[in-house]
């Protein structure tokens, strides 16, 4: 990661991009192979945000992972040569007996970003008050979420990576701040999200694909993509 800030995107920054390149996953399941993608190829540049349709157990989380780099392809290359965020709601690089100040502290650290910044910025955000100053191991599921991602949005990404959008553990006062800061993090930076419902998508994506039996088919319009995915998912 760079430990630099980027300066603010408009419009497509051409050589900035998340790119996949003839990539293959699955996954034995014990009776049979699931294949999550195979040999897909696409590219997400910088200003262009996108929405992937994929129904339940298709691979959407599994698919967000690699873009992460959490998970490795079986075959292909991926290439991530921009600043991509850990997916909403992943707990890696956070442990669990520190607090929610000693943990937003080290993880700024780990991207070079000043770590009074991302502190005041995560206590004031997520709003968990005292629990803040509490180990996180202690946090309910709901506390953990909104503290991760306030992470994520202290942070400096050219790509945010969401799964199914805001969790619904979250509270309607969090997801209000935390929505208005994303809305903003848009006009500058590039999201992919991926959900199993057309609405999840159209806050952020005008374009969008649709991912099912491991094909992965781009279309311009979120339209496009719904059209498919209604016809493939409700026969």
């Amino acid at each position: 990661m760079s430990s630099t800030m980027a300066p603010p995107i408009e419009g497509t920054i051409y050589g900035q991009m998340l790119e996949f390149s003839n990539v293959s996953k699955s996954f034995w399941t014990g009776t049979r192979r699931k294949v999550i993608l195979d040999r897909v190829s696409f590219r997400v540049e910088l200003g262009h945000s996108l929405g992937i349709l994929a129904p339940n157990g298709t691979g959407k989380t599994t698919l967000i992972n690699m873009m992460a780099g959490l998970e490795k392809p079986d075959e292909g290359q991926i290439t991530r040569n921009c600043r991509i965020s850990f997916p909403l709601g992943f707990m890696g690089g956070v442990v669990g007996k520190h607090t929610g100040r000693e943990n937003s502290r080290y993880i700024a650290r780990l991207y070079g970003l000043d770590p009074d910044y991302v502190e005041s910025f995560s206590r004031w955000l997520c709003g968990i008050e005292e629990y803040f100053d509490q180990p996180v191991g202690m946090y309910s599921q709901g506390m953990r979420a909104r503290f991760t991602f306030s992470l994520m949005l202290a942070l400096d990404f050219d790509i945010y990576l969401i799964d199914e959008g805001m969790p619904s553990t979250m509270d309607v006062d969090f997801n209000r701040k935390a929505g208005e800061i994303l809305r903003e993090r848009l006009e500058k930076t590039t999201v992919i999200i991926v959900s199993h419902q057309a609405a999840t998508l159209e806050r952020f994506a005008r374009s969008a694909a649709v991912l099912n039996n491991g094909k992965l088919q781009m279309f311009d319009t979120l339209e496009e993509a719904k059209r498919l995915y209604d016809y493939e998912t409700q026969g």
